[in-house]
């Protein structure tokens, strides 16, 4: 994983898996949201296998599925979540540059 700090509330990184969860919370990470969306390209973890991971370790876990530009109904629930999460946040997708367009709509 190479996490990409933007603040003290979010970071983003490309595609996790289920066995990094543990270091992610050892980061000190307390949820995790997850942009892209499940079989987008073959092999790639499902998000309900990372859910269950965070879970295990205390983390709760986040999808909001992004393919092409933001919509609104994807902004609106990031904003929810990041609303009811304390702590920082790791997003996630294939290179976390869709996480990070999320995290940006905070700001505008």
């Amino acid at each position: 994983m190479k996490i990409n700090k933007i603040d003290d509330r979010f970071a983003t990184t490309g595609q996790i898996t289920p066995e990094h969860v543990s270091e992610i919370k050892r980061m000190g990470f307390s949820a995790i949201v997850c942009a892209r969306p499940d079989n987008e390209e073959h092999g790639q973890p499902a998000f309900d296998d990372v859910a269950r991971a965070a879970e295990t370790h205390g983390l709760l876990a986040v999808h909001i599925p992004v393919s092409g530009m933001l919509t609104e109904g994807q902004i609106i629930r990031f904003h929810e979540a990041m609303a009811e999460i304390e702590g920082p946040v790791l997003g996630y997708c294939r290179s976390g540059a869709r996480a990070g367009s999320l995290y940006a709509t905070l700001n505008r």
